[in-house]
């Protein structure tokens, strides 16, 4: 018999059965219009707790990267938004996120912009409140307010928004006669309509706007024009039809929109919206991807190695005793994946960060010194100029007998490594255990989708930051189209780029990969430049190859 299913007897009571789970909690939260950036620090704070995600796809797409990894697994998260009616998706919505909330799950009801904003919305906080389920809202940067700041359209004094689905005739004659600035959410598809609502109501014809789509992401577009030749700047720019079905917009109508030229600051950054190749593992590519999205690139990362332990782990067991024995003066780490080598072997033996205590430690770059301090150990010695091998050595003290005791290095490093390091450090007196820490293997080939864009063209640029991706992945992948900027991270990658029949458009100043991301970066501004200087649109490499144009999405 379960224990937990036998009653108990209370002497103050009656018998009392097994415990009711405890009561959940329903957050109603603000996604923001779409930048993930915009998310509210109390938003990141409960996303951290959910136990159930629920919200329509692309709004969990932006909140998703704040939840922890299991979040929702044991109860997907659905939309009510994919079913027929708002009445039903509302109350479909209501249901579920209720379930959820009386299993004892913390919930986070994610929606678009703002909950506050949203009527289906509140029919849900509706339902749980009558239903005793206790629930609290976290606002969120509705798209009316964050779609005009990111086009670069500033709003203030008389402002009045207007919901184009739900405007009357009334509401259309009011605004029409009004001055204020009108912020009118709407879509791609009916703005021209809206536009001769106004018009009829007793607007200017001649009267400016702006219309944004996709605002705040990396697809953001906006178009400049008057309510009477919107219909046909559309129409021009091949902006419609779609197939796709309605497209969210919104429409700022006023003297506000004057302003854009000189204050889009968004729209207007050197790399935005190029899709970037980064062929890097998810881990050495975070802060090179975080980077690239300042410049308004969309990263995309694919790993064209894979790490492996080395096929004999005795001599790595070794020389790891040996440094918890005092075998060693100095240890110098080359690698992000050599400092995760040497760690995990720590953790198999149950060291810690303590066992480096009496140990000098060198690291030959940022992101390698990044990781040691993640591990609990700060750096003795980097590089003063170039991040590299020959770098470190260029600030590598010569044994000296009197004042170091000890006179070898360990360093633990890749299989297919330079003997750079190996031999400046020997030249300056060291003996060095060179031990085979990891194996790089040429990684698995990426989706068919992807080796389908880099070789299309539908990559903008591809950043190389040695010469083994490249080698590995025109080897998985293929090569890069034509159209595809080409950035190296120095003369021996170049070469090896141009052995591969690769035009290299593109090298870092120093090899480091920030200043391969700042020298895309300056180089996308370069081009934007030019075209603005003698007239021409401003457009992304990718839409230089054939028939890209004509299979652009909005």
């Amino acid at each position: 018999m379960n224990p937990a299913a036998v009653a108990t007897t209370n002497s103050a009571g009656p018998a009392v059965g097994p415990a009711a789970p405890a009561a959940g909690h329903v957050t109603f939260l603000g996604a923001g219009p779409g930048d993930p950036g915009l998310l509210t620090l109390r938003a990141v704070e409960a996303l951290a707790l959910a136990d159930v995600l629920i919200g329509a796809s692309h709004v969990l797409d932006v909140v998703r990267g704040h939840a922890r990894a299991d979040v929702g697994t044991a109860e997907p998260a659905v939309s009510g938004e994919e079913l027929a009616t708002a009445d039903a998706a509302a109350a479909a919505a209501a249901q579920l996120v209720m379930a959820s909330a009386r299993t004892g799950k913390r919930v986070v009801r994610a929606v678009s912009g703002d909950p506050g904003l949203d009527a289906s919305t509140a029919e849900e906080m509706l339902a749980c409140a009558q239903a005793g389920i206790p629930f609290e809202v976290v606002p969120g940067v509705a798209a009316a307010l964050g779609v005009p700041a990111y086009a670069g359209v500033p709003l203030s004094g008389d402002v009045r928004f207007v919901d184009a689905a739900t405007a009357s005739d009334r509401c259309w004659s009011e605004m029409g006669a009004s001055a204020a600035t009108l912020v009118v959410s709407t879509t791609l598809q009916t703005v021209a309509a809206a536009a001769a609502e106004l018009v009829a109501g007793g607007r200017k014809p001649d009267t400016a706007l702006t219309v944004t789509v996709a605002g705040t992401t990396t697809r953001q577009r906006t178009w400049s024009a008057t309510l009477a030749t919107i219909g046909a700047e559309l129409k021009a720019t091949k902006a419609l039809p779609t197939p796709e079905g309605p497209i969210a917009a919104i429409a700022v109508v006023g003297e506000p929109t004057a302003y854009r030229q000189q204050l889009s600051w968004f729209e207007t950054k050197p790399l935005f919206g190029w899709r970037v190749l980064v062929p890097r593992t998810k881990e050495q590519a975070a802060s090179l991807s975080d980077q690239l999205r300042s410049y308004g690139a969309v990263p995309h990362e694919v790993p064209t190695i894979a790490v492996e332990p080395p096929r004999t782990p005795q001599q790595m067991e070794r020389a790891v005793k040996g440094l918890v024995t005092g075998r060693y003066e100095w240890i110098a780490f080359t690698s992000v994946n050599a400092v995760k080598a040497v760690r995990e072997k720590f953790e198999e033996y149950g060291l810690d960060a303590r066992a480096f205590a009496g140990i000098k430690v060198a690291a030959v770059g940022e992101q390698t010194a990044q990781a040691l301090v993640e591990f609990g150990v700060k750096p003795d010695l980097m590089p003063s100029g170039e991040q590299s091998a020959a770098g470190l050595l260029e600030d590598w003290p010569p044994y000296d007998p009197v004042f170091d005791p000890i006179d070898r290095v360990f360093l633990p490093r890749a299989d297919i490594a330079t003997e750079t390091l190996v031999a400046g450090l020997v030249e300056l007196g060291w003996e060095v255990d060179d031990v085979t820490a990891y194996r790089t293997v040429r990684a698995s080939p990426p989706p068919a989708e992807t080796r389908e864009a880099i070789k299309g063209g539908g990559f903008d640029a591809v950043l190389f930051t040695s010469s083994s991706t490249v080698r590995n992945l025109v080897g998985i992948a293929g090569k890069p189209h034509n159209v595809t900027v080409i950035a190296c991270i120095g003369p021996a990658t170049a070469k090896t780029a141009e052995e591969h029949g690769l035009r290299v458009d593109v090298m870092a100043p120093e090899p480091s990969v920030h200043a391969l991301a700042q020298a895309l970066a300056e180089f996308g501004r370069a081009r934007r430049t030019a075209a603005e200087e003698a007239g021409d649109p401003v457009t992304r490499p990718s839409e230089r190859r054939p028939g890209a144009r004509r299979r652009a999405r909005v």
